[in-house]
């Protein structure tokens, strides 16, 4: 033993023995007579009544071993009977669950068979042992809070897909998600249950009764009388629906909560339990007596101030202590229940974490006294077990536990050997580490001590009926005032506590960043980044595997306290160089794109895959950038990706299969997370035998996606890698001529960058989005309980039973109203704070930056991964939509200037040719369409410079065919409305009436038209001669089609609508008949804007195309107008039902819409343009006046008569809407319709009949007037115009056509 405790001591050098030469005389071991008095002060038994020094025994080192084996071995004698088979229990003594056969369904379970997921609609599983007599406990970590029902069941059960635990007779359940107790029957029971609390499962076999506890405050008991006797025993079990996760503890480590009488179902290692903390006293004593060797005597010495002076009397004590001491805290249970207890203790006197040395002092002990392999599993379980009390502790109103283990964390991390292990084989690889960032939030506020905190609450009060703007804001009370006041204290109150947990986590990171710790290996920093990169390709690859994806609410919490620590250390650098960039001028350098030093996993550039455009860009690359592309890699691209396939599916399987060593107590180390609360990734896949034949095409869980790095693989590379040394640029390889030759930063500190933009993009953004929730109940309920509040004042005296209804139905608004403004107050901290909202700012320039630098590199823009736009678009919106009750973005600095700079990307990108991918081209689009719909960003789209303005309308102007056409033209007609005919309006006249879903959206924003921008559009119809014909053809086509679509589908519903069979009308049918609708509308809109900006591309017919375009577009309204306004048809009937779904189908929006186009041609033009107008529109056969009387009203006195016995319906008008049309638009609308009245009673009088064989033989509506080449078929020239703009073959003989003439009938016939 000597030789192992001293042996180790002496060659592993980290102590010089003596700290200075001269002192070599004092530094011996010290005489025997002291020796014997200090060992004997060490190690006292545990009586305390220490033996006369006459009666000791005179202890050496020699002799030590024996005596401390005496005294271990004092109480250990009484316990060996204790140990024995506790009564009232069958089953293994260490108790998991029953992986083998004791399951239902699909489960994944972790290595220590303690953690479970569910995988499939309703799985089951119960633990290995059962209970038969005596009282029983063991406790659940609920890790989500979804369906679950959790309690005990008997070996009879048969559970299925849709029965668990609690559904048969010998079962039991408490679900916390319902709130429910389950025995075949349920009833109302307990509290809910949230992630992170821990439910305690109590059984009495003697009473027979069932209790349950949440986070030790007792629910009472669930269920009394419950069947007992022969053959019936009790297993542990739970019932689980689809992606819930917990892990159980059955008294492999101490018991959160024990509850007095009830025993753990696995007993706890008393005998070691008395040995550790024996040798923990004799370690506290060594620290706290020295030895005086110039007096000879033993001193009392300060416990927070010892130091290991390298004393070899001191060093060979402790080795005999950590000869017997490291082997026990091997064990789960010591390690949590001794040593962490321990460590806390020393902490708890306050102060700064760097005021305890000793805790830095006793792991350096550890690592010189234990066997590597003894402190590496001592660290791993320490900080699982670290890890597992700050994630289920309950939230007390100071936040004391998870500040507590959270400085036991940073005192751990401090010290550098420690912190390289942990980095380098735990944090990433068997923790879900990125727990100790997250600050759960409390569901139930009471037991948070949020009411203490915020004890008056308020909530916002001005709504406004009808969804219409307010014009008057209501002043607030002095009382509401006061109100408001005291809730901000109270939610500042909270901030203040919230941000010492914050600051806390934010110092765990920069410890993990540091680069500077270069003793021994490398920096910490670059260990992390090799592993935050895996942490990344886990959850972008993995989107199905449930096991390693870190939930979105740890990843927003994680993502705020990464950029704190990221900023602090670019500042960091910034100070010391000032030529680098400062973090508020931070971005990603474009090289990083393609130089291949940073993996990019499997995920799309802008210009498509990494292979392909290796492959088309080389050249490019070699010319700009000095970036070789290795023809055998462009080789091995294209021919390895089938081996590659089938050698990871190979290596996949093996690790698929299950490790033969249960490493019981403790996963094996391995990369990715364990499922449950804190071990790394669940490794067994359990189905039960029905659902194996489900499984079979999704074997390959655990094959991950494979990953192609052809460059360095991350785990390779070193600080030299990614920093760079002399002549060697690291990750800034291949700078591009555009790029400015100045240091930005670190380049590791780039790395993480871009890690975040990444994080933003995987999760974080829909999590932000999705907390939003919380304020909209809030609001909804405030609605209530002003509107109950508005009913009590008006309900009459007599009616005192509606009185009390109402007044129970206020108390409950109340009530939840003051339980959600506490929550919301605790959301609004911790997600929307205004330091979160300068984050995610920030993380917008950073994008907005490193697009601008990436776009100036030409063709390798098309390198850059989708996510940095996407990142720029989704932070852009969080912040205009997630953040705004509480703080204003127009309060951010900067922020007019990167409104503009973002409007600037997505007018260039949009319609940009470098960037492939259909979902980030629409995202781009949709952007833009919801940009223009609010006034402070349209305005920023019209500051950006013009010859970009002009560029971004000529995009918008290119023909619809082949794009996606719906959006740009929604973007049109949104910098129109408010200028067209009757169109300024924010929601339809029929539909004020309805409440409006969210009006905050787009197309709900007032109307706020754009002249500059409609100037841009004028002057490129006018001047582009060939842009406006192939734009207009191109409306009129979209228009022809979407009217005609329209039209069909409300014949089937109308069909539909009228059987006697009660039948429903498919839902998405009736979507998209109104969407066909608004499509139509919109289409209308767009060519009324033409019309109004540059109708001489209809009425001068010096230009080629404008009379053909004229035709076709009074062919259109004429066929709209028929459809639309024929009495009792079709419209008019469909209309009437009010279907759901197509409340915008109404005749107004799409009727002012061809007025609009039709008083521009006819009535605000001159004379010779009306002329033509009026002329083309009379010529077409379909015109008939009664459309255009219908617009006012008049109706024909035939269709009266008829109508006059129904019921006395109104008839459409646009008279009736004076709030939408002015006097000024509806006289137009009148002289209209008195000029065609007269020109087409002079247009009857002076046609000639034709005859049907001069007629063209395609529309039977104009006389033939043309004759093609070379075939000679003949038709008008409004046909084969329109027909050639699309198509060059001839109607009847499909012969190519090379040229038309005119025709004229010869005289003759």
């Amino acid at each position: 033993m000597m030789s192992r405790g001293a042996g180790t001591a002496f060659s592993r050098k980290n102590y010089r023995l003596s700290t200075e030469p001269e002192k070599s005389k004092v530094t011996g071991i010290v005489n025997s007579r002291l020796l014997n008095d200090y060992l004997h002060c060490i190690f006292t038994s545990t009586d305390g009544n220490q033996p006369a020094a006459a009666y000791r025994k005179h202890l050496t080192f020699q002799n030590l071993q024996e005596h401390i084996d005496r005294l271990l071995a004092e109480e250990n004698g009484s316990e060996d009977s204790r140990d024995q088979v506790a009564e009232g229990r069958l089953g293994p003594s260490t108790v998991v669950l029953d992986h083998t056969s004791g399951f239902e369904g699909l489960l994944l379970v972790d290595d220590d068979l303690l953690g479970v997921i569910g995988h499939s609609n309703f799985g089951s599983i119960r633990a290995t042992t059962c209970v038969y007599k005596g009282k029983w406990i063991y406790e659940v970590l609920i890790s989500s809070q979804g369906l679950m029902q959790i309690g005990w069941c008997t070996l009879n059960c048969r559970f299925n897909q849709e029965e668990g635990v609690g559904d048969t007779p010998d079962s039991y359940a408490y679900d916390g998600n319902r709130v429910r107790k389950w025995n075949v029957t349920t009833t109302n029971y307990g509290k809910s249950w949230a992630a992170g609390d821990i439910v305690s499962c109590l059984i009495d076999l003697d009473e027979g009764t069932i209790a349950f506890c949440l986070n030790g405050i007792s629910l009472g008991t669930a269920f009394d009388n419950i069947t007992r006797g022969a053959g019936m025993a009790y297993f542990p079990g739970i019932s689980l629906s689809f992606k819930e996760s917990v892990a159980f503890n059955f008294g492999s480590r101490p018991l959160r909560y024990p509850v007095e009488g009830y025993r753990p179902l696995q007993d706890p290692p008393v005998a070691d339990l008395v040995k550790a903390r024996k040798l923990l006293g004799y370690l506290k004593n060594v620290i706290h007596i020295g030895i005086d060797v110039t007096e000879g005597k033993l001193v009392e010495k300060d416990m927070s101030t010892w130091q290991l002076q390298g004393e070899p009397t001191v060093l060979i004590t402790l080795a005999h202590i950590f000869n017997y001491f490291s082997p026990l805290m091997c064990k789960v249970y010591l390690v949590e229940d001794v040593l962490m207890t321990f460590l806390l203790s020393i902490l708890e006197q306050g102060g700064a974490v760097e005021a305890h040395p000793l805790i830095q002092q006793l792991l350096d002990l550890m690592w010189l006294l234990m066997e590597e392999y003894e402190v590496h599993e001592c660290l791993k379980q320490l900080l699982m077990s670290l890890l597992r009390a700050y994630r289920f502790s309950p939230i007390i109103p100071d936040l004391g536990l998870q500040i507590h283990y959270l400085r036991l964390t940073i005192a751990v991390l401090k010290h550098e050997k420690s912190r390289k292990y942990l980095l380098s084989n735990v944090l990433f690889d068997v923790l879900r580490s990125v727990v100790f960032f997250y600050i759960k939030s409390p569901l139930r506020v009471e037991e948070a001590g949020l009411q203490e905190l915020i004890p008056t609450t308020w909530w916002p009060n001005r709504f406004t009926k009808e969804g219409k703007e307010s014009k008057e804001v209501k002043e607030e009370s002095a009382e509401e005032r006061l109100r408001r006041r005291a809730y901000e204290r109270g939610c500042q109150r909270l901030k203040k506590r919230i941000e010492v947990v914050e600051g806390l986590q934010v110092q765990i990171l920069k410890l993990l960043l540091n680069n500077k710790d270069r003793g021994g290996g490398e920096a910490s920093r670059y260990i992390f980044l090799n592993k935050f990169r895996k942490f990344l390709q886990e959850n972008a690859s993995n989107r199905g595997n449930l096991t390693v994806l870190c939930p979105p609410e740890y990843m927003v919490c994680f993502l705020h306290r990464l950029i704190a620590a990221l900023r602090f250390f670019w500042d960091g650098h910034k100070a010391k160089t000032p030529a680098a960039l400062s973090s508020e001028e931070a971005y990603v350098p474009p090289q990083l794109f393609y130089n291949g030093k940073v993996d990019y996993f499997d995920l799309q550039r802008l210009g498509g895959l990494l292979s392909h455009l290796k492959k088309t860009l080389k050249d490019d690359l070699a010319a700009k950038a000095n970036v070789l592309i290795d023809p055998a890699e462009l080789q091995a691209v294209t021919m390895d990706d089938l081996d590659e396939d089938e050698e990871s599916a190979t290596s996949a399987a093996q690790s698929q299969r299950p490790s033969a060593a249960l490493a019981i107590g403790g996963a094996l180390a391995r990369p990715g997370w364990l499922s449950s609360p804190t071990l790394g990734r669940a490794n067994r896949f359990l189905s039960s035998t029905a659902a194996v034949s489900l499984m079979n095409p999704r074997r390959p869980l655990g094959a991950l996606e494979k990953i192609k790095v052809r460059t360095l693989s991350v785990e390779q590379r070193t600080e030299e890698d990614i920093e760079g040394s002399h002549g060697n640029e690291g990750l800034l390889l291949g700078r591009p001529p555009e790029e400015p030759d100045q240091p930005i930063t670190e380049n590791s500190l780039l790395e993480i960058l871009d890690g975040i933009v990444m994080m933003y993009n995987l999760s974080v953004h829909q999590q932000l989005g999705k907390m939003v929730g919380v304020s909209d109940d809030v609001n909804e309920y405030a609605m209530a309980l002003k509107d109950t509040e508005e009913k009590i004042s008006r309900c009459p005296k007599r009616r005192r039973d509606i009185h009390e209804e109402l007044l129970k139905s206020q108390k409950v608004f109340s009530e939840k109203l003051n339980h959600l403004s506490r929550r919301l107050a605790w959301i609004n901290v911790t997600i929307y704070s205004k330091e979160k909202m300068q984050d995610i700012y920030w993380l917008l320039r950073v994008c907005i930056r490193t697009i601008e630098h990436g776009d100036r590199t030409g063709s390798l823009f098309a390198f850059m991964p989708e996510f940095y736009l996407s990142v720029a678009m989704n932070s852009y919106s969080a912040l205009k939509n997630y953040f705004s009750p509480v703080n204003s973005m127009e309060e951010l600095p900067g922020y007019e200037e990167t409104l503009m700079r973002l409007a600037a990307i997505l007018a260039k990108h949009f319609a940009d040719s470098r960037i492939v991918g259909t979902d980030i081209r629409d995202s781009l689009m949709q952007a833009l369409a919801s940009y223009v719909c609010y006034p402070h960003s349209l305005r920023a789209v019209e500051r950006i410079p013009e010859e970009q303005r002009i560029s971004m309308m000529k995009n918008l102007l290119a023909p619809y065919e082949q794009r996606p056409w719906a959006q740009t033209n929604w973007i049109l007609v949104r910098l129109w409305r408010g200028c067209g005919f009757g169109y300024r309006y924010t929601r339809l006249p029929h539909l004020l009436k309805i409440k409006p879903e969210d009006a905050s959206l787009p197309s709900l924003q007032k109307p706020c038209p754009s002249t500059l921008l409609q100037r841009h559009m004028a002057d490129l119809l006018c001047s582009d001669r060939d842009l406006a014909p192939s734009f207009l053809n191109s409306v009129l086509n979209q228009l022809n089609w979407a009217f005609s679509e329209f039209i069909g589908m409300i014949q089937e519903i109308q069909q539909a609508a009228e059987r006697l069979e009660r039948n429903f009308v498919d839902s998405r049918q009736l979507k998209v008949c109104a969407t066909c609708f608004d499509l139509s509308v919109s289409l209308l809109r767009v060519l009324e804007m033409t019309v109004t900006l540059a109708p001489e591309i209809f009425l001068d017919w010096n230009r080629p195309s404008s009379e053909l375009l004229l035709r076709r577009l009074a062919q259109l309204l004429n066929q709209v107008l028929n459809r639309v306004t024929a009495e009792r048809n079709l419209f008019d009937r469909v209309v009437n039902l009010r279907l759901p779904g197509l409340e915008s189908v109404d005749h107004y929006p799409i009727l002012v819409a061809v007025t609009g186009i039709l008083v521009r041609l006819l009535v605000d033009t001159d004379v010779q343009g009306a002329e033509r107008a009026t002329a083309v529109l009379l010529a077409d056969p379909c015109f008939q006046l009664r459309s255009i009387q219908y617009l006012l009203g008049h109706t024909e006195p035939s269709a009266l008569a008829a109508a006059a016995p129904a019921t006395d319906k109104r008839h459409f008008s646009l008279q009736t809407y004076t709030e939408y049309i002015s006097a000024e638009e509806l006289a137009k609308v009148d002289k209209m319709l008195s000029h065609l009245s007269e020109e087409s009673k002079q247009a009857a009088a002076t046609t000639l009949p034709t005859s049907e064989e001069d007629l063209c033989p395609i529309c039977y509506a104009h006389p033939i007037s043309a004759i093609f080449r070379p075939c000679s078929h003949k038709s008008c020239k409004a046909c084969i115009n329109q027909h050639l703009m699309n198509n060059k073959d001839c109607f009847f003989c499909k012969a190519t056509i090379t040229g038309v003439d005119d025709f004229t009938k010869p005289a003759s016939s």
